[in-house]
């Protein structure tokens, strides 16, 4: 028995079929069956029910899943362990959602940085579902994204902050009631792709507010400059970390509220946990203190 084998084992747990654990661990469908029944034959336990077409993980099989989560765990934080915060070096490769980008992600940035000399962090932009999806895969140590309704199995949640919604008008809009502006004005549109643009979708949809669309957008800063030419309203999050670079904008809250929460996905038992911790702590900085300075 071997670790790679338990890899691929929880792997197939978390995918629920060879095929998707297959292109999870990057080895052909061929060889995970290869290795299962290595590893069936090694301890002589019936880990998966063949008899049906997509082979189920037996009772004692999800035993030993559970088990091979604690060895992996333990096995990837050896090192780490031992050498403490002097591991706290190398590459971070970080999703985040576009609304993280301008305030959340550089502040947390700068004070790691001052922290961690030997640290780089590689930031990768994306939609929660897209960037979620990569941390599951491998290919991203770690995401800030919008919580969605479901986290597969082998992902964890780090909850950041709570953001909530806020009407974008031009500066000298003359009204301040949100419903007004949403039914008299053109709608600029965070994307519906986004699971924030989901969300202020069902917002309208549940008040029955019809909007004239004319932009579908998914980037802040695109949807900000658009509103501050007077092209439209717009609903967008609020960061919930304070920038002076923001545009003069009139902000107006919606009333009922309604709020998204962000945070920071990783793979269960990663072997950059004391990495992704140090990144939360500086997530969870002091909003008061999460300033980001007005560019000169």
């Amino acid at each position: 028995m071997s670790i790679r084998l338990l890899r691929t084992l929880v792997s197939i747990a978390d995918q629920g079929t060879f095929t998707a654990a297959a292109a999870a661990v990057h080895i052909t469908h061929a060889a995970v069956s290869q290795q299962m029944k290595a590893l069936e034959d090694d301890l002589q336990i019936v880990i998966f029910d063949r008899s049906k077409r997509t082979p189920r993980i037996t009772p004692i099989g999800l035993e030993l899943v559970s088990k091979a989560r604690e060895l992996i765990a333990d096995y990837d934080n050896l090192v780490p362990s031992i050498l403490g915060d002097e591991y706290l070096s190398g590459e971070l490769k970080l999703g985040a959602v576009s609304t993280a980008l301008t305030g959340l992600v550089p502040s947390a940035m700068v004070r790691l940085r001052e922290e961690y000399k030997d640290l780089r962090i590689h930031v990768v932009p994306g939609l929660s579902t897209e960037l979620i999806s990569e941390v599951e895969r491998g290919a991203l140590d770690a995401a800030i994204v919008t919580k969605p309704p479901r986290l597969p199995a082998s992902i964890q949640w780090h909850q950041i902050a709570e953001e909530s919604f806020e009407l974008l008008a031009a500066h000298g809009t003359q009204s301040d009631d949100p419903i007004h502006l949403l039914t008299h004005k053109p709608f600029i549109r965070f994307t519906r792709r986004a699971i924030v643009g989901g969300l202020i979708d069902q917002w309208l949809q549940e008040r029955a507010i019809p909007v004239d669309d004319r932009m579908e957008l998914e980037n802040l800063e695109s949807i900000s400059t658009m509103v501050y030419s007077d092209l439209g309203v717009s609903i967008v999050p609020k960061s919930c970390v304070s920038s002076a670079n923001l545009l003069p904008l009139k902000r107006i809250p919606l009333d009922p509220p309604v709020t998204r929460v962000i945070g920071l996905v990783s793979k269960q038992n990663t072997i950059k946990a004391r990495l992704i911790q140090a990144l939360c702590a500086q997530l969870h900085y002091p909003a008061d203190s999460a300033v980001i300075p007005e560019t000169q």
